[in-house]
């Protein structure tokens, strides 16, 4: 209950949160899905003997005065300011890992996550370190119903290769901050980077997809592995000088089929804020999930 006293353990090990936390994620795996899939492809790293990185990376389980679980977070995100991600869980909850966190001599420059959790440890982390926390963007989840094909256009959708690896790279990279463009922010929110080694990996396991015509790629849809069943698509990327043209549409929808062909669920982010991107994917089917936000705290 939320005015139950709180525990808070953060550990630094994927494994030591999996097998504390993984009931928890399996329960509602399309909810979950940030979590499940950063957290599997870092105990896949570790297994492979990547070293740590330089920045944070930790994972929370709070618990409620029964000891059950009452919540997740994870801090991972390898971009400044490295806010944490946060999943449903009481105020309380939100309130003591805030606490738990500075406690340990970090600061929180920002939250991702579902509200009114995300929002609440922000406005904690502000006033424990005396700045004010802001909603620098909401984004709504959505999962794929049933796939309604969009109109036919001109092209074809194929695996990335080896040779595009640097191209994926610049797309990736354009990707955030065009899309803080379009929704008119600034760049100094979370804005992710990818490196090359990141860009090489996905490449290489077949989740990145290029449409193009006449040989020429105009359009990038990525993915990320499956955790429980579900499969997160993203980021979906048109260059300018090829948009309007239909083929997000199409290529979301052929690596979205791909995927249900494959049994999992399909699930992906959009940003409020832009129209055209949260039309496109409700006309292919999906459904808004559960609205969320990424909040900056100065």
């Amino acid at each position: 209950m939320s005015h139950e006293p709180h525990e808070v353990l953060i550990t630094e090990d994927p494994a030591e949160f999996l097998a504390l936390a993984e009931g928890h994620l399996a329960a509602d795996p399309v909810l979950t899905t940030v979590v499940s899939t950063v957290t599997h492809r870092v105990l896949a790293q570790v297994a492979r003997g990547v070293p740590a990185p330089p920045h944070p990376r930790w994972w929370a389980v709070v618990r409620d005065g029964a000891g059950e679980v009452a919540g997740v977070a994870m801090r991972t995100a390898p971009f400044a300011p490295y806010p944490l991600f946060v999943l449903p869980m009481a105020d309380a909850a939100a309130v003591a890992l805030a606490r738990a966190v500075v406690a340990r001599g970090e600061e929180i420059g920002g939250a991702n996550g579902t509200l009114p959790a995300a929002q609440v440890l922000a406005e904690e982390a502000a006033r424990l370190q005396g700045g004010t926390a802001s909603i620098w963007e909401h984004t709504r989840l959505f999962e794929l119903d049933d796939l309604v094909e969009p109109a036919p256009v001109d092209g074809r959708l194929r695996p990335a290769a080896a040779e595009d690896t640097e191209l994926c790279l610049g797309w990736f990279q354009a990707f955030a901050a065009d899309a803080a463009e379009q929704a008119g922010r600034g760049e100094d929110g979370h804005e992710e980077y990818f490196t090359r080694e990141d860009m090489v990996e996905r490449i290489e396991a077949g989740r990145v997809w290029l449409w193009e015509v006449a040989g020429e790629p105009v359009h990038l849809t990525g993915f990320n592995a499956p955790s429980f069943g579900v499969v997160r698509v993203g980021p979906v990327y048109t260059p300018r000088t090829h948009r309007g043209r239909g083929y997000a549409s199409a290529a979301v929808a052929a690596v979205s089929r791909r995927l249900l062909d494959e049994g999992t669920r399909v699930c992906l982010f959009t940003d409020q804020a832009n129209p055209t991107s949260n039309r496109i994917y409700q006309a292919l089917g999906y459904r808004p999930v559960v609205d969320m936000a990424n909040l900056v705290v100065r």
